[in-house]
Order: structure tokens, then sequence, then C-alpha cells
């Protein structure tokens, strides 16, 4: 080793592309000769590598695409993560595919509750699918690119399904107040002909306003940054990239929200507020307790998912922390349609007595 050449006692970093593993040449080297190792070189050089990595990502992003950083910046963690999500995905298909055909073979389930519950779990399960199974692929690949038109049909179909799971629940709502409310003309009020047109008008609202707002986000021109800190394309996170004037998208979103957020959420407010004050004048605690069973589950999912999309979307884009953004979203967009199945079928008297029957059946 030349000691008047300051370069060779440098440590250089060495980092092969296709393997996606660095080395030090001159630490290693140095260790050679000298048989003495430094502690603090590996520490390091294990930060160095995970700084190179999302670097060499970002590099490899061409102009039409975008880069989905997610959780890039915790190389160590990424088998953790993956089985998690893996887990959580799968149990949240099978839970609510489970739940689907359980209401659609037994017909003491054919009811409007029932029939809601199941277009929610379809619902809940398309939504996982839409954004879980690119977190996986990126993930394990460490490809974190997704096309210009790939994330906006992503937010596309996100929102969509997003704004379904929010009117459903509202619609969820209306029938527990009149089953509870208004029980003599409960079959009259939720006729098959009125539910069809219920969860239709929540398909073509749900449609019109996610498809509104992606149009406007596709005229936009976005930075020299195309990297999102977020694992999927979501409005917010999109629209801090964006270079042009996103004034009018603001205003829009911000009225979209009132009409999906605010006006749905009103109307479960106003429906609980009704089935409490009827549950106070029913004489006996037991009277209570049952009344109470039949909107229990559908509460908690209320509070659940209503909780965390206020959390994250009611503020302005100016003061977005993409920190608090994913832990959010991984919420609403995975924990929330996971924990659905469990909860309705847990809490739900008539789904326990469906079990309980046929377990004595076989």
């Amino acid at each position: 080793m030349d000691i008047s050449d300051p370069s060779s006692a440098t440590p250089s970093y060495v980092h092969d592309r296709k393997t996606g593993k660095g080395a030090v040449a001159g630490a290693m080297s140095s260790q050679g000769d000298s048989g003495i190792a430094n502690p603090s070189s590996f520490l390091e050089v294990s930060e160095a590598e995970a700084a190179q990595h999302v670097q060499e990502i970002r590099n490899q992003t061409i102009f039409s695409d975008f880069l989905l950083l997610g959780f890039s910046a915790h190389p160590g963690q990424q088998p953790l993560l993956f089985a998690l999500f893996l887990g959580m995905y799968l149990l949240t298909v099978v839970g609510n595919l489970l739940i689907i055909l359980a209401i659609g073979s037994d017909q003491h389930l054919h009811t409007p509750m029932y029939f809601f519950l199941a277009n929610l779990s379809f619902v809940d399960t398309c939504f996982t699918c839409t954004i879980v199974p690119k977190v996986l692929v990126n993930i394990l690949t460490w490809h974190h690119t997704i096309s210009h038109t790939g994330c906006l049909i992503q937010m596309y179909f996100f929102m969509v399904l997003a704004l379904l799971d929010d009117f459903l629940l509202a619609v969820m709502a209306y029938d527990r107040y009149v089953a509870i409310c208004l029980p003599l003309h409960y079959t009259t009020v939720m006729c098959p002909q009125r539910c069809l047109l219920l969860v239709a008008a929540s398909w073509l609202c749900s449609h019109l306003l996610a498809f509104s707002l992606t149009l406007l986000m596709s005229q936009f021109s976005f930075c020299a940054s195309h990297a999102i800190p977020h694992f999927f394309c979501d409005l917010l996170p999109l629209l801090k990239l964006a270079c042009s004037d996103t004034q009018i998208f603001q205003v829009m979103m911000f009225a979209e929200a009132a009409l999906s957020g605010v006006v749905p959420l009103t109307c479960v407010l106003v429906s609980y507020a009704h089935i409490i004050h009827t549950i106070l004048r029913v004489p006996s605690a037991g009277g209570k307790h049952k009344v109470f069973s039949t909107c229990g589950s559908h509460l908690t999912v209320v509070t659940l998912f209503y909780g965390t999309v206020f959390l994250v979307y009611f503020q302005p884009s100016s003061s977005y922390s993409a920190d608090t953004g994913m832990v959010a979203s991984v919420v609403y967009t995975v924990v929330t349609p996971m924990l659905n199945p469990f909860i309705y079928s847990l809490r739900n008297r008539d789904m326990k007595k469906r079990k309980i029957s046929k377990r004595k059946k076989k």
C-alpha cells in the first residue's frame, strides 16, 4: 500500500447491480494486511449500502415512471414486512370470500343486511387486491417502479373502492336504523328493489367521483423527482410531486371529500343517534343487549374506517406527513378489510347460529 496516496487508505464501496450486494474493497484489503477489523466500518457500510440501494433505484427510474419508495428505507425489515403483508392479504381474501360464500349458500341469510355485508366483503377483497400484490412484488424484487398509466389506474380503483366502502357503511347504518326504529315497516322500506338501487347508486357515484379526480390528475406535469414516499399511488403523495397549479384540484378534492365523506358519516351518526335513543327506551337489559348486538359490529368497522380516513385526507396537502399517511393507510387499506370478516362473524348472532347449526348437522 502506498502511504503517500490518500485514496489508497480510504475504503471504497463497490456495489454489484445484479446481486444488490456491496463490498468494501479498501476495508477488506486493510483487514487482510493488519488482521484487525474496525467494527464501526461495518455499521457505516450497512447504512451506506441502504442509502446507495435507494439511490440506485431512483437512478433506474425512467422519466415517465413513478417510484414507490414505500418501505425501501428499511432494508433489514423487508422479510418481516413481506411476511406481515402476505399474511394479512391471505387472511383478508380468505375471510371475505368465506363471508360471501356463507351468505350465498344459506337461505336464512338472504336479507338486506347480509346482502349489503356480502357487497362490502366483495369490495374489501377487491380493495386489498388493488394495493397489496404490488407491495409484495416491490418488497420481494426491489423493483419499485410503476408506470404513469399504471399509477393512475391504481389510484382510480383505489378511490372507487374506498368510496364504495364509505357509501356501503352508510347504507348499512340506514338499514340498521329501519330495522330497529321502524321494525313494522322494514320489509316495505328495505325491499329487494330498493336494496339493489342503493348498491347501484353507490357504485355509480363512486366511479363518477373517482373518474373526475383521476382525469384532472392525468393532466398534471410532474417534477424531476418521481419518487412517491408511499407504498401505493395515493392522491396526496402524488399531489405533492405535481409541478402544475393544483388549486382547482384541491378545491374539487375537498368538495368531493365533503360529499363522499361528511354526508355518509352524517347519515351514519344520525342513524345511530336514533338507534341509541331507541335502545335506551327498551326496559330490560337483555333486550338492550340484543338490540345493540345487531349493530355493534358495524359501529366498530365504521370507527376504524372513518377514523383513519379522516386522519389522512381531511388536511391540506402542505401539512401532509408521509410517515403518518403510510401508517394510517395500512390501517384502512389492509387492517380494516382483514378485520371485517372476524368482526361481523364473531359479533353477529345470526352468523354464529348458522355455524353452530352446521356443526350439529355434521
